[in-house]
This record gives C-alpha cells, structure tokens and sequence, in this order.
C-alpha cells in the first residue's frame, strides 16, 4: 500500500531551523516516518540575495526533502501574510508532489496562498496554530510598550494603539478570519489558546486541542544529573528567555538583586543564532554564581537540564503552550512559572503556586527563597507527551480529515 503523502509548511524547516514551532513541525514530520503510516516533505521559506528572488532550492536532512522559497528583502506589509508570487511557488510544488494533505505550521510570510492554492489542487490543509499570528499582527499579542495586550476576546478595533497603519491591520485581520474557515482543521497547542481563537472569531468550530511533545530525556541524564549534584551540591536555578521584558527578565533580575544568599549558581542560555543575547554585565549584580550556557538543539539540551535544579519561566504574556516548563518537569526539575496561558496547562502546575503576570518581583523573590530552604533534591520526573506521543495524535487527527475529504468528494 503506497504510504500518504504530507507536504509540511512552515517558515523555517531544517536546515534552517528556528523557534519552537519549528522543533515542533520538524520533530513531528521526523516521528511520522518512523512510525511509517506517512510519506513527509516539507517546504519552507529562505531569504539569500545571491539568489534570484522567488527561486526554489531542493534540501534534505533526516530524510525529509525541504523546498526552499528565496524571498527577496523589503517585501511589503501585504506580502508578509498573503504574496502572490509564494503563492504561485506553493501551486507549482503541490501540482509536482502530489500530496494527499497539508500541515501548516506557522506561515508568516509564507503566506495564506498555501490555502488558496492547497483548495484548487483539490487537497485538504490542517492548520496548526502556535502563536497570535492569525490574530495580531505583531504576531504575540505584545503591545509597543512590551506589555501583554490582555484582548479576550481579540477584537480588531482594540488594535488601533499598537497598529501603524489602522486600516491595513484590519484588512488582513480581516482576510485571515476568512481564509481560516477553508481549512478542514485547526489544531491548538492548548485549550486557552483555541478558546481565545474561536471567540475572537477565528476558524468557528474547527478548532481542535493537539498538545505539543518534548523531547524526553535521554537514557543518561539522571545519572549525568546525579553525579553533577555530588560534584556541586549548590542549587542551581537556569533561565532559557533572554534579556527581554516580556520574558520577565527584569523581574528576575530584580529578584536575585535583592537576595542576602550567595550559596546557589544561576545558568542563563544563549538562545540567538548571533551570540548577542548576553554579555557578562548583564549578570553583574545578582547575587550568586551566574554564567552563561551556550545555544543548544535538541540532540544537546540534556546537558543544560543536568546542570539546572529549578527553571524559572517568567513570561509575562499568555503564551499558547511553554515546550520548556515541559521539557523541565519530564526531567524532575522544579519550576518557577507566572500564570502564563496555556503554559499552566498540565496536571503538574500548581495554581495556587503560580505568580501573576505584572506582579512586582517581590512574589518571585519570596518563591526563591522558598527553594533555596526547601528544595528536595530528588523530584520524580512527571508524565509528559512525546514527540512519538503528539505524532500518534495527529496520525488520528489526519485520518479523520483525510475519511471527511474523501467522502464529500
């Protein structure tokens, strides 16, 4: 029996991998083949000007062929979420691939021609939804002022304080309200963030829960743990956000500012691709021992998890998931966490436990203080998704689509 086709959209698509959605549209993709119900190739998007503008380049890696789309720089605000020159692209590699489904991931400046042109080929789209993109034009629902919008329901006119062009906001508002009601599913990454979507109109009715995965811990990180613990016995606190307020940077800076303590490390990451996310000053001040962890992928991350005893999680908007509060507790981590969205969403989040979005740091302070006096050294890890886990869910999900489509054909 010939295997299923999935053509896989989103903006960035290993070899050029960024983001969380990208871990998770590529880790996804990766477990379906290994679990042999589907065929996967991907198209995604690259921006080189020793290239012609709009020129297709053919990649693999992990054994999933990727389509490149080189986009030419100073596109306008129109063709960052529906170019018909994409579009045109996006038809030509449908016609010639053949697939028998399309998952979009996130699409920005792919555009919504992948809708139009998945419509006329006559092939079903599931649309995974995994930030404010389809709602916000700034993509988070983060004001100028890198404060959390706090619009529930989202509606258009209560964008006029952050959009620079009123008029242009509303129309593609607008455009993507309708384009969204051609899918034949959307997925949400949490409840919060589907119930936000379909109130503030987006995709009635369409919208489905399908939790992201983690990457589970591998086969010697407790011992790698373990033994790290016996050689410093300091507890560790680790940040993964950077220096930015909307990830409560500045809470926490505040926070380990005010501490008497100086028995206890703190790890920050360098999350950019450029190395310009932290310099040493920037950790100047805080009370204990802080340094910094380079970037790390997901064959990596173990070895800053084995490093760390207590994630601090500090968002200060309503984030659709938190794929790093997940990938902590599968690894008996303790976390630190604001009530931030779909973040709180498992069964291990305590809320009595969790700080207030834009509450002074002193609840964090107080929340440190606790863990350096009380911390249990050994905390079993919780039950936690998988990629193979979010793969199995979206095979039903698929099947589903796919018997629909077919029988209205």
């Amino acid at each position: 029996m010939t295997k299923r086709h999935i053509l896989v959209a989103n903006v960035f698509f290993a070899p050029f991998s960024y983001g969380g959605a990208t871990v998770v549209a590529e880790q996804v993709a990766q477990a379906l083949i290994r679990q042999g119900a589907f065929r996967v190739t991907a198209v995604s998007l690259c921006a080189r000007s020793d290239l012609a503008p709009y020129v297709v380049m053919k990649s693999q890696q992990n054994g999933i062929e990727n389509y490149l789309i080189n986009v030419p720089a100073g596109r306008g605000y129109g063709a960052m979420y529906d170019n018909p020159e994409v579009t045109a692209r996006l038809a030509e590699l449908i016609h010639a691939l053949e697939p028998d489904l399309i998952h979009a991931h996130c699409i920005q400046e792919i555009g919504t021609g992948l809708i139009s042109a998945a419509e006329a080929a006559q092939v079903p789209v599931i649309l995974s939804v995994h930030d404010f993109w389809w709602l916000c034009e700034r993509q988070f629902m983060i004001r100028m002022d890198e404060t959390y919008c706090g619009q529930s329901p989202v509606r258009i006119e209560g964008c006029k304080g952050c959009a620079e062009n009123f008029w242009a906001a509303k129309m593609r508002f607008n455009h993507l309200q309708d384009m969204s009601r051609k899918v034949a599913a959307v997925t949400y990454p949490s409840a919060f963030s589907r119930n936000l979507s379909e109130a503030s109109g987006f995709a009635p009715g369409l919208g489905v829960v399908w939790e992201n995965g983690v990457r589970p811990p591998g086969e010697a990180f407790f011992v790698r743990q373990r033994d790290r613990r016996r050689r410093d016995g300091r507890l560790t606190f680790g940040y993964l956000g950077g220096p930015s307020q909307i990830k409560g940077w500045p809470q926490i800076k505040r926070a380990f500012k005010g501490l008497s303590r100086q028995d206890f490390r703190g790890i920050v990451v360098e999350g950019s691709l450029d190395g310009s996310w932290w310099r040493e000053s920037d950790l100047a001040g805080l009370s204990g021992d802080w340094c910094i962890h380079p970037r790390f992928n997901q064959s990596t991350m173990d070895a800053f998890y084995a490093e760390i005893d207590v994630l601090l999680f500090m968002s200060q908007w309503k984030e659709t998931f938190g794929l790093a509060i997940r990938e902590a507790i599968a690894r008996g981590i303790a976390v630190i966490q604001t009530d931030s969205g779909g973040t709180v969403e498992h069964p291990a989040v305590v809320p009595e436990k969790l700080i207030p979005i834009g509450a002074s740091s002193e609840g964090l302070r107080q929340a440190i203080e606790t863990q350096l006096s009380d911390y249990t050294r050994v905390r079993p890890p919780h039950a936690v998704s998988s990629f193979d886990d979010q793969a199995r869910a979206f095979t039903a999900i698929a099947n589903r689509v796919l018997l629909a489509f077919a029988r209205a054909a």
